[in-house]
Order: C-alpha cells, then structure tokens, then sequence
C-alpha cells in the first residue's frame, strides 16, 4: 500500500463504499492487501454503519482512509465521496462483500494499461468455486424494461434483439464490449472520470453504473467485461422474493425510471411506466390469488412486492423503513 503523504500517485485508489458488513468488509480489505502488489490506496466510505465498521477499520488496518457518514448517502454519493479524495492513476470501486482472488486488480490493472481505447472495465465474479455470476447486462432503456417485465428474454435468450437484458445465453467466460459493467467491480483510469465527471447521486442505489457506463460510451470509450481476473462475491447467491424488502424493490424500479427519463425522455418515461404498471398490476394479482390457495408458500410475500411498486408508480408513495 502506498503512503498517503507521498507525492507520487498509486497506480490505484479502490473505493468500497459499506454499510452494516463489518465482517465481511474486513475480509475485502485483507484481501485487497494480500492480494495487490501495485502500488495502491484503500478508501472506505462508511454510510452510517451501527456496526461498528469505521472502528474496525482504524484498528485493524490504520493504512486505509476512512470517510464516516453520519446518514446513509446512498451508493453513488459515497462513491463520489471516496472518488473526490483519491489519488491513483486509476480508480476501482468494489463492494464491500467481495474477495480479490489471484491478483486480480494486478491483473486488471496490467490488462487496461494496453487499451487506451477502454473506459471501464469488469472482471469475472465467482458465487462459488464454480459457479460463475451474471454480471453485466444491456442499457436499460424502455425496450429492455418492456421484456425483462413480460418475460420475453426468458423465452428467446440467445437473440440478440429480444435476448437482450441480461445477455441471456452468454456464459462469461470470454471477453465482450457490454453497455453496463456491473458495479461491484468498475475499474477506470482516472482520465476517463475527469472526462465525464462523477455518478449522478440522484441515483441513490440501483442503475448508477448504468449511467456512469453510458456517460463513458457516449463520450467513446468502451465498456468492457474480461475473465482474465477473477473475484468472489460472497453474497452474490440468488436471494428469494421472500427474503427482498419492500423497499429495496421499489427502489430498483424507481431507479430505473429516473435513468430512462434521464436518457430517453418523457417518451421513454411513459412507457417505461406503462410496462410497470401493467406488470406489477398482473403479478398482484396473480400471486394475490396465488396466496388465498397456497398462503404458505412465496405467493404473499410476491403479492406484497407487486402491490408496493405498483403503488409507487401510480401515486408516488414509497414504502415505509
């Protein structure tokens, strides 16, 4: 790790933006550090963790820079945050529940020094040994909100038209241009970020890499994902609707109703609303009838999830912490 006072920059800053994952935060860090020989800076950016994160961090690992927020900022601010003060020739962000396997910000590191032509690069998550997550996906415009709703790219995944969200049928084990590197690795050379500025942080959490991918794409950069590093991603394993919170679920598609209105207008808007309304409208009361046959089963908990979005995209109202 590089110290902080010297006047020579490292070659990265890695951002990892946390709340309330002392433990696997620590793991990250050490793994950061066992695993990087680059000259390099940790920058933490706890949002309001009761956990005790912060304190760990001084701790354990005095070298790491710690900004402690006194609310939770959201995803992108804190980003933004640990971007403001860092002093590397690139920038990584990485979240807190993921492990650097095999040197893989070194590897990354050596694979973008050669394609000045790359804005942003994601490398390989793992959610086990062997398996292989779905990182990435498509700009999410009103036409992939409108199959991803309807469930058309499940039906033709390997069409590169109706296939479209989630790069369905692609495996990730070779290297492709993508719209989206997902977020919870995005390393960029800090050239590329002065050129296009930081996240917008009126995204609070949810769709901001897309935004940020999108600003770098149109400023003609590209964005691409490579397997020749690899990270796991502790929590990356699939979580039941049950296990979703309300509100984590409106945010997501609320999100994504800023990025399009952001990006395709009122036009975009407007169907964008009308594929939500329409499908949070059927999944209620599917599921709700669904529930009234089998009430122990995941139907309730789906129901509740329709109902709220469907709420907040009829009346604005957002569901209660």
């Amino acid at each position: 790790m590089s110290d902080a006072s010297s006047t020579s920059p490292p070659d990265v800053s890695i951002v990892i933006v946390s709340w309330n994952v002392r433990d696997l935060l620590r793991d990250c860090v050490r793994s950061v550090i066992d695993e990087t020989q680059a000259e390099h800076e940790i920058i933490v950016v706890d949002n309001a963790s009761h956990d005790g994160s912060p304190q760990m961090i001084a701790e354990e690992f005095p070298d790491v820079r710690v900004i402690t927020n006194d609310s939770n900022l959201g995803f992108a601010a804190a980003n933004n945050q640990g971007i403001q003060i860092a002093r590397g020739r690139n920038l990584l962000l990485l979240n807190p529940d993921t492990l650097v396997l095999d040197g893989a910000i070194d590897t990354m590191l050596e694979w973008l020094a050669g394609r000045a032509d790359v804005g942003c690069v994601g490398c390989q998550v793992l959610e086990t040994a062997t398996e292989i997550q779905m990182t990435c996906f498509a700009d999410p415009g009103p036409l992939s909100i409108f199959l991803s709703e309807t469930g058309i790219h499940r039906l033709f995944p390997l069409s590169r038209f109706l296939g479209n969200p989630y790069y369905r049928g692609w495996d990730r084990t070779d290297e492709r241009d993508v719209d989206v590197v997902s977020g919870m690795f995005m390393l960029l050379p800090r050239r590329v970020v002065e050129e296009v500025g930081l996240m917008d942080d009126s995204f609070f959490v949810y769709a901001e890499e897309a935004d940020w991918c999108r600003r770098i794409r149109d400023a003609g950069h590209r964005c691409v994902f490579s397997p020749v590093a690899r990270i796991m991603h502790l929590e990356g394993g699939g979580k039941s609707t049950v296990q979703v919170r309300p509100q984590m679920y409106v945010q997501l598609q609320k999100s994504l109703m800023i990025y399009v209105n952001k990006h395709y207008g009122s036009v975009g808007r407007a169907s964008a609303k009308l594929t939500y309304i329409g499908s949070m409208v059927t999944r209620g009361l599917l599921f709700g009838s669904l529930a009234l046959i089998s009430p122990n089963s995941d139907a309730p908990a789906r129901a509740r999830l329709a109902w709220a979005a469907a709420r907040f995209h009829l009346t604005a109202e957002e569901p209660a912490p």
